[in-house]
């Protein structure tokens, strides 16, 4: 099982509203569990070689918090288009560091144009864009941590 294949497996278990998936194939085990509110709390990939005991350290469990305590962001960029990580990596919003940047505030782009880069175990993956517009504001800054579906891009798409 190959990276890009854990991945859409993480997102269709975010999106289907199931509480924890376990998948076991011969020398691959993947345990995926989520929050109530659909979000990827834990992801436990472990590929089992011969000879050697696979040691799980124990879940601590979450502390799950009142939806009443939970304040409501206030909806002021309803208007826009958020795009979001589809990986866990380094983000980095040129295509190497003696180049120009990807986009800028106010850049006009066309669906599959990219965006950024973000790397993922020294592969760097090209992120374009799946809506056309224009840029309103960078979420990140170049060369920070992303989490998967952390928001990258605010597109404006009027």
């Amino acid at each position: 099982m190959d990276l890009k294949e854990i991945q859409n497996l993480i997102k269709f278990v975010a999106n289907s509203g199931v509480a924890e998936v376990k998948l076991e194939m011969d020398d691959v085990k993947i345990t995926i569990r989520t929050t109530l509110e659909g979000h990827v709390s834990e992801t436990t990939y472990v590929q089992q070689m011969p000879a050697q005991p696979v040691i799980q350290q124990p879940v601590v469990p979450q502390q799950i918090v009142p939806v009443a305590s939970i304040p409501s962001p206030v909806v002021e960029n309803a208007q826009y288009i958020t795009i979001k990580s589809p990986i866990i990596g380094t983000f980095y919003r040129k295509p190497s560091p003696d180049k120009s940047m990807f986009v800028e505030v106010g850049s006009t782009i066309a669906k599959g144009d990219v965006l950024c880069v973000i790397e993922a175990m020294k592969l760097f993956n090209e992120i374009e864009s799946e809506v056309s517009g224009k840029i309103v504001k960078i979420l990140v800054d170049d060369m920070s941590p992303v989490e998967y579906d952390q928001p990258l891009f605010l597109v404006d798409p009027s």
